[in-house]
């Protein structure tokens, strides 16, 4: 299995950290996000990610050289930031012979039970599957709502007025369907331009394990007092 991790953002709201340190590296109790995520992704079966860098590239390059996950990391610089959307674009041809793959958002924090999730996701066989939890801001998310079947029938991305709180958790299985959605052009992003088109098609799975967006210096601050680390 191969899973793009998207780590390329700036991390502009956990400045001063950031100054200095890509978010993907910012550690929680200690154990930098990206040593956290390779950890799911070797418990999960993940063979191969793709990390795309953009803000302090060669840190990122320097830290992986220490690498010992097991799991096998090739790099996607991308000196133009080319949105969540776009870097899947540019790189489709690396999961070209792939069923599905997955998508993952690097500033989450998350011990989520993808194995679950993947058996999920092979019993249904829709476009992609969303990883969702409740959130107590909804404004500010790409918000789901699905039927009893677990069917997303609509998605919007930070919505005004927001119609329930199940938010994608950057956690998500995709498939060559979502890929003929992304439009060409740059930047492009997921949860505005390519899953709102994907309603009908995509089923939801709600996480009931932990999953923090650590995006903000308040939530950076509550991950350091709440995460409980990895399930074993």
């Amino acid at each position: 299995m191969k899973a793009f991790l998207l780590a390329a953002g700036q991390g502009t709201r956990l400045r001063p950290i950031t100054d200095k340190v890509p978010k993907c590296l910012v550690p929680i109790c200690g154990v930098p996000m990206l040593q956290i995520w390779l950890e799911i992704c070797r418990k999960a079966g993940i063979e191969e990610v793709m990390v795309n860098l953009h803000t302090h590239a060669d840190s990122v390059r320097t830290w992986l050289r220490t690498n010992t996950s097991g799991v096998r990391v090739c790099l996607a610089e991308e000196l133009t930031l080319l949105g969540s959307a776009g870097t899947l674009l540019a790189n489709r041809e690396w999961v070209s012979g792939e069923k599905y793959f997955w998508i993952l958002y690097a500033d989450v924090l998350t011990n989520a039970n993808l194995e679950q999730m993947r058996q999920f996701h092979l019993a249904r066989q829709p476009a992609a599957t969303l990883g969702l939890y409740k959130v107590p801001d909804p404004s500010r998310c790409g918000i789901a709502c699905f039927d009893e079947e677990m069917i997303i029938r609509e998605f919007v991305e930070k919505p005004v007025q927001p119609k329930g709180q199940w938010a994608f958790s950057g956690v998500m299985i995709a498939t060559q369907e979502l890929m003929n959605h992304i439009p060409s052009r740059c930047p492009v992003d997921l949860g505005f331009d390519v899953l709102p088109q994907l309603v009908g098609k995509m089923s939801a799975f709600p996480i009931s394990e932990y999953v923090l967006d650590i995006g903000t210096m308040k939530n950076y601050q509550e991950a350091q007092n709440t995460w409980p680390g990895l399930n074993n």
